[in-house]
């Protein structure tokens, strides 16, 4: 299967964004992926509200079924989540539990004025009501594959298939 350039999925996806955001609009970006691809659409969109992240790790409704991801990151939220139009930003939607962890949590900091979802790529799968306003490119995967994003040490984003 080839698989698109992230790059470009990043670029268009900001194409995508920009006629809906308003000067006050927050991103969220969620570990880890999605922190990536968040920092590119609040360059290309050229954001003055600080950029957020989120670890969903312990808001994630299979906690006890997966344990602790290996690499837990901070949660940060440089503004005030309150009356805030937020953004979250996630590179690859598939069954939307992580998106329903990500909005537990930032209803935790406060209630936002709304809040909307951009996805480099929707695989498909969803298990629960969750549907982006956004996104860069549907993408059928076929089980037991995962669709990863990777960032190179020069930051270059790539997409990669791997085994579940």
């Amino acid at each position: 299967m080839l698989l698109p350039d992230a790059e470009r999925l990043c670029a268009a996806l900001a194409d995508s964004v920009r006629p809906d955001v308003h000067p006050d609009t927050a991103l969220i970006g969620i570990h880890t992926g999605g922190v990536w691809v968040a920092d590119r659409l609040h360059a290309a969109l050229g954001l003055k509200t600080p950029l957020g992240s989120l670890d969903v790790s312990f808001y994630r409704d299979d906690f006890s079924r997966s344990g602790l991801h290996a690499q837990l990151k901070k949660s940060d939220m440089p503004f005030a989540v309150e009356d805030c139009p937020i953004i979250i930003v996630d590179d690859v939607l598939y069954t939307g539990r992580t998106i329903r962890a990500a909005m537990n949590e930032i209803f935790d900091y406060g209630r936002p004025a709304r809040i909307d979802l951009a996805v480099l790529i929707d695989r498909g799968g969803r298990e629960l009501p969750v549907c982006p306003r956004w996104t860069a490119q549907t993408l059928e995967v076929g089980a037991g594959k995962n669709l990863q994003l990777e960032r190179s040490e020069a930051g270059v984003l790539t997409l990669r298939l791997v085994d579940a």
